[in-house]
């Protein structure tokens, strides 16, 4: 794990599949790479020699991207996952697989729209060639007829959530899709809003709904129709495409589907006999959309487009910043992922590198201004370059240190994007998943934010999100090893690719503490790796919710990061058990009492938890007393309790979890605070809680444990002012 100041400026190019918004299977080397040194770091990247590059070509022949391919064996020192776990070998099926749970309950799977599928699972149906004409991926012959399917299916797929009130909205690459979730266990569809761009990630403030759009497809007035198919290239540009182009999709392709193609970005890569070869982007369109949009959701069941902000790269994903000294205006930071589109149709738009056009759109975000009372004047207000070493001013100041790839250890390659970001306006800062690293910023200042500090790790494929705890002292990064569509959680695959790493944050510097792995082993058809999640308001726990795509759901528990561990989960059998199908937890979120599952190609699940070992029916109902007005997750508040007696039972039994205070002082406790709600808080039963808070302040002092010595503290404030 390695710090990054800065780093000095080097030229790698990169090149990754741009529709493929999750990566395709390829068997990848097990060996461990070493820790780059920090003066390793802050070089250039050394540019490939012609013998290198041809030898780059000859290992990234391609067979069928899409083929799923079992995990090489472990090597020596490396750990995978538990193949005896009760997940690992359910039964297959859409509607109808096996599933395994453990505190968690399954209560309610609404099924997707009919809008949202694509209706066949025949390759050879015509409507699957038809979406992948609209998506730009026809005229490719390494892509077999199951590919295709796979990328039609892709265009239907469910993506993130968003909550406000009683409404969840769910986003699709195809639109949006909203709920009634007024009562969780019978939430009803309210409509679909069929609006394609992919991949469809919301959020929400007041009656405007904001929705990423990337893909090229996406049209200013929601149509359908896409835009032509584009001609098949000339032979001999077919033949560069072929040898260069697909080659580059298939090698970067694990890093992260979620990235687009760098190479797409009018970057040039030299041959072996020094010809410069420019890789195919998309015919301009005056029609075409990328960015976000944004709608008034006044009348719930019919959203109104008013707004469409466009950016050069598209909207892969967004982070809606709520700037608490700005009450007119609400600003979006956008990270684009995908390639460049041409000036021709979205002028100052370049995609060249920094050395060529130092305004390149690589190497940054993008800040939209808007004012809530005239969505309609929604703009681009500022760039941020997150990326710039401050001591040179190059903005490709960051690189990923080098990571782990086909052949073994990869070179350093530089950042140029964030995939997502999660900003913590309570403590002015935010949290950047950014594809080679991951970043810390101050938005103390949301329309100019800078970075504080920087880490990379060579066990991280793709850096693709991230959560802080609750009091700020820690940030969870997620890894998005082989971009979503690959099994990467299989017996063999290293439990530190693909997983959580959870750093301690004090000071504004980054400092790693431990991974966390779904501990179960899925098949080789189930992609699976670590993805959305949220906090589970437990006082005096840190607790996450996560999604696994077809791992499922897991809960894990870090409030010591050093040692987190799982304390609930739910799992289904893989879609089918022959060919990998993508399906899956997209985000699994906490709201107001309940887990929301936003399933790839089912649709809406919907859970509670339930008490186990782990976790008490007390710190369950202590969850619940945390009810807020709207969720969205990226934009991270702060959680605060009310001191009622079942957050006080909460923190008791942790304590005896812990074994942190003697049984009998725990039994005076539990009697205490019984008597009180037996005697609805009169006046003696409170004055005894109140006597018993000074003893507990003092406990706190010799506390083997910060946590308990929190959880004793935050104890003696509930007991001085209980409430019903």
């Amino acid at each position: 794990m390695k710090r990054l100041a800065s780093l000095a400026p080097h030229v790698v190019s990169t090149a990754v599949i741009l529709f493929f918004l999750f990566a395709g299977n390829r068997t990848q080397a097990q060996e461990s790479p070493a820790l780059p040194s920090q003066e390793q770091a802050q070089k250039p990247a050394t540019a490939p020699s012609e013998k290198d590059a041809k030898k780059d070509d000859d290992d990234d022949e391609v067979k069928d991207p899409f083929a799923p391919e079992p995990a090489p064996p472990l090597q020596p020192g490396m750990t995978g996952s538990d193949a005896n776990d009760p997940r690992a070998n359910l039964s297959p099926g859409l509607y109808d697989a096996g599933e395994a749970s453990m505190g968690i309950e399954h209560l309610l799977l609404l099924k997707k729209p009919d809008a949202f599928q694509l209706g066949t699972s025949d390759p050879d149906d015509p409507k699957v060639d038809k979406i992948v004409g609209q998506l730009g991926m026809g005229h490719n012959e390494k892509i077999t007829k199951t590919g295709h399917l796979l990328i039609a299916q892709l265009a239907f797929a469910n993506s993130d959530l968003a909550f406000e009130g009683s409404h969840l909205f769910q986003g699709n690459f195809y639109g949006v899709s909203i709920y009634d979730i007024a009562n969780p266990t019978g939430a009803k569809l309210l409509t679909s809003l069929v609006c394609p761009g992919g991949q469809g990630d919301v959020s929400v403030y007041k009656n405007l709904l904001f929705m990423s759009v990337e893909m090229p497809n996406g049209r200013l007035d929601c149509g359908v129709q896409g835009f032509p198919p584009e001609p098949a290239p000339p032979a001999d540009e077919e033949k560069d495409k072929g040898e260069g182009q697909d080659k580059d999709k298939v090698k970067d392709n694990d890093k992260s589907t979620d990235q687009s193609k760098d190479a797409e970005q009018n970057n040039k890569d030299k041959d072996d006999k020094g010809k410069e070869k420019k890789h195919h982007i998309p015919v301009a369109q005056k029609d075409r959309f990328r960015g976000v949009r944004i709608f008034d959701i006044s009348d719930i069941q019919n959203p109104k487009q008013v707004a469409a902000v466009q950016t050069c790269r598209g909207s892969h994903t967004h982070t809606l910043v709520i700037d608490p000294n700005d009450k007119d205006n609400v600003y979006i930071y956008v990270s684009g992922t995908s390639f460049v589109r041409q000036p021709e149709e979205l002028a100052g738009c370049s995609g060249e590198k920094p050395d060529k056009d130092p305004n390149t759109a690589l190497f940054r975000i993008d800040v939209v201004k808007v004012p809530v009372a005239a969505p309609q004047d929604a703009k681009v207000v500022s760039s941020p370059r997150v990326f710039i070493d401050p001591r040179t001013g190059a903005i490709n100041g960051l690189n990923n240190g080098g990571t782990h790839g086909k052949k073994g250890p990869e070179k350093p390659e530089d950042t140029d994007q964030c995939h997502d970001i999660t900003v913590y306006s309570a403590i002015g800062l935010a949290a950047g998943a950014c594809s080679g690293n991951g970043i810390l910023l101050d938005i103390k200042d949301p329309v100019n934010p800078k970075r504080v500090d920087a880490v990379n790790d060579p066990n991280y494929s793709y850096w693709h999100s991230a959560s802080f705890s609750n009091d700020g002292s820690k940030v969870v990064f997620t890894d998005e090893w082989g971009g979503g569509l690959g099994a990467r959680c299989r017996p063999n695959d290293p439990n530190k690719w693909g997983a959580d790493a959870i750093f301690r944050l004090k000071d504004d510097k980054l400092s790693f503490a431990n991974y966390y792995k779904l501990p179960a082993a899925q098949g080789d058809t189930e992609n699976c790796v670590a993805h959305n999640g949220s906090l589970i308001p437990v006082p005096g726990r840190d607790i996450e919710v996560q999604a696994w795509y077809q791992g499922g759901i897991s809960v894990m528990d870090f409030t010591d990061p050093a040692k987190p561990f799982e304390i609930a989960y739910f799992d289904r059998g893989p879609i089918d058990p022959k060919v990998l199908i993508l399906g899956g937890d997209w985000s699994a979120y906490w709201y107001n009492g309940y887990i929301y599952g936003s399933e790839i190609a089912r649709g809406l699940d919907v859970f509670q938890l339930t008490p186990t070992q782990f976790l008490t029916q007390n710190e369950i109902d202590a969850a619940k007393t945390v009810q807020v007005a709207d969720l969205n997750v990226q934009d991270q508040q702060k959680i605060e309790w009310p001191a009622k007696l079942v957050v006080a039972k909460a923190y008791v039994d942790q304590l005896s979890r812990s074994q942190a205070l003697p049984e009998s002082r725990l039994a005076r406790l539990r009697k205490t605070i019984a008597s009180a709600e037996t005697a609805h808080m009169n006046k003696k039963s409170t004055a005894k809680l109140n006597g018993m808070a000074s003893s507990l302040e003092k406990s706190a002092g010799t506390a083997k444990t910060p946590a308990d010595s929190a959880r004793m503290r935050a104890l003696a404030e509930v007991l001085k002012h209980p409430s019903a």
